[in-house]
């Protein structure tokens, strides 16, 4: 956990949290809280996770890396 005031303790999920406002919240015209969490547990699980390239991860998804990874173990 953070410190208080001290975001750079938790600079993955500050990271992550930039990256669900600018990518999905933001674009959003949500009417309730039962929408907007439909939207962003769909942004999670389905671009998040399965096709948005990450830079830490040689420019691909989680989900793939996570693939080449347990291939490359074998």
């Amino acid at each position: 956990m953070s410190r208080k005031g001290n975001p750079s303790d938790n600079a993955r999920m500050e990271s992550f949290d930039k990256t669900l406002k600018t990518e999905d919240v933001d674009l959003q015209d949500d009417l309730d809280f039962d929408d907007a969490q439909c939207h962003i547990n769909a942004f999670i699980g389905q671009l998040y996770h399965q096709e948005r390239l990450h830079s830490s991860l040689g420019d691909v998804p989680p989900a793939e890396f996570a693939t080449q990874s347990h291939c490359a173990e074998k």
